[in-house]
């Protein structure tokens, strides 16, 4: 379990207190909107009325104190500026800022945000990969290179093992699970024979696997 303050309840905000919240964490939200803190109060037990723009709030909630501070102000990129500043020098211990565009990435780290994330661009990739490919199930990215794919299995792998394909020489791919219908199989053995109605999860690149796509 681990202490977190969300500082801007927009949409990212909410919905990342929220799963926070329900995998047993102490969360902590702020927001300068009166109203809306109020329509949330219910579902948050420990919510704050500030504008974190102001050094003296920050100070108030004793930022130190907790594991991650998130900074997931809306639109205003000035105020996710001077919080994430002030964050900094108030001694936060890990200051995670959302960015929509690399300038602001690269202005949120140099003041000393320890981690940028874009959400927009984030979803924006993924939706792209997804679409590229009729065969593409879900995507998620591990980096500007490589991510992790769903993909079901060539028709011509049916009825032979892993080890027979070599998806990995071949394709480039490394298959770290195998999923039929509810029924996921995590690194599955070498001799593993594939089944029509297979699912396979890889780690690759964007390229490699519209390759493969492109051939189902």
């Amino acid at each position: 379990m681990k202490s977190v303050l969300v500082i801007g309840m927009g949409r990212l905000g909410r919905n990342l207190a929220a799963e926070m919240l329900k995998l047993g964490n102490e969360v902590m939200i702020v927001d300068q909107d009166a109203d809306l803190i109020e329509s949330l109060s219910s579902t948050f037990p420990d919510c704050h009325i500030g504008n974190c723009t102001n050094e003296n709030v920050l100070k108030s909630l004793d930022v130190k104190s907790f594991d991650v501070c998130f900074v997931t102000i809306g639109a205003n990129f000035e105020s996710s500026l001077v919080t994430t500043i002030l964050l900094k020098k108030l001694g936060a211990k890990k200051i995670v800022a959302k960015a929509s565009q690399d300038i602001q990435a690269n202005i949120l780290t140099t003041i000393g945000a320890d981690e940028v994330i874009y959400p927009e661009l984030d979803i924006a990739q993924s939706l792209a990969v997804k679409y590229s490919a009729s065969n593409v199930f879900d995507y998620l990215e591990l980096s500007d290179e490589y991510g992790i794919f769903e993909i079901p299995v060539l028709t011509y792998w049916v009825g032979q093992s892993i080890i027979k394909i070599d998806v990995r020489k071949k394709y480039k791919l490394n298959i770290i699970a195998v999923k039929n219908g509810e029924v996921l199989s995590v690194s599955p053995s070498a001799d593993y024979c594939f089944k029509d109605s297979d699912h396979i999860v890889v780690v690759g690149k964007p390229k490699d696997v519209l390759k493969i796509t492109e051939r189902m």
